[in-house]
Parts: structure tokens; C-alpha cells; sequence
């Protein structure tokens, strides 16, 4: 077992321009750290499997649940049951850092929504 930090993970780029560092990857769970610059989101999706719950590190997340917005701040969270139709964006003038925790992991639980 090693510390492991985004100083340490490998990193990716999603969006083109949000970042991600997978700092638990193992098909039963994984934990994510990402940052998303202000005015970016994700492709709305929902996972048929995998159960997640975003945390707020540092700025303000909102969380598109089946059409309802919800504001997350720093120290606050929010649980996405398998099937939720969710996207995560960045309405703030600030980037905002967040934990993604996915159980099992959606590495390929990923099913994209049109609307």
C-alpha cells in the first residue's frame, strides 16, 4: 500500500479540458478525484449498475438529477442510485474539485441520454 494523491495518480483529461485522477481503481469501487473549470459539464448519463456519490472538495458542483438541479458546496455531497439519469456541471464563475466515488466501478457502466 502507498499514500496516493493526484501528485501521484495518473491523470486524465475529460471534456477536453477537466481533469481526473483515478486514486482507487478496482472493479468493486472506485474513487476519483476531478476538476472542472467554470462553464463545462458532462455528457448527461446514467449507469445501469454502479451506485455513485460525488463529494465536494473546493467550489460549487450542481448535480443534474432527472432534471432537478441540485447546488453542492464544499464539505456537502450527493448519492446517485444506479438508473438516475445525472450530470455534473459547473455553473460557477470557479473551478470546483470533487470526489467521485463509484460502486462497482462505471469504467463500463455508462449509458449516454439525448436530451
Amino acid at each position: 500500500m502507498a499514500v496516493i494523491s493526484t501528485e501521484t495518480a495518473s491523470h486524465y483529461l475529460w471534456q477536453q479540458v477537466c481533469d481526473g485522477w483515478p486514486l482507487v481503481d478496482h472493479p468493486g469501487l472506485s474513487v476519483k478525484q476531478e476538476r472542472m473549470p467554470p462553464g463545462t459539464a458532462e455528457d448527461r448519463h446514467h449507469h445501469t449498475l454502479s451506485r455513485q456519490f460525488f463529494y465536494v472538495l473546493a467550489g460549487e458542483l450542481t448535480m443534474e438529477l432527472d432534471g432537478t438541479r441540485h447546488a453542492i458546496g464544499a464539505n456537502q455531497g450527493i448519492e446517485v442510485a444506479p438508473g438516475l439519469s445525472h450530470q455534473a456541471r459547473n455553473d460557477s464563475p470557479g473551478p470546483v474539485d470533487f470526489l467521485v466515488v463509484s460502486s462497482p466501478s462505471a469504467t463500463d457502466d455508462r449509458i449516454l441520454e439525448n436530451r
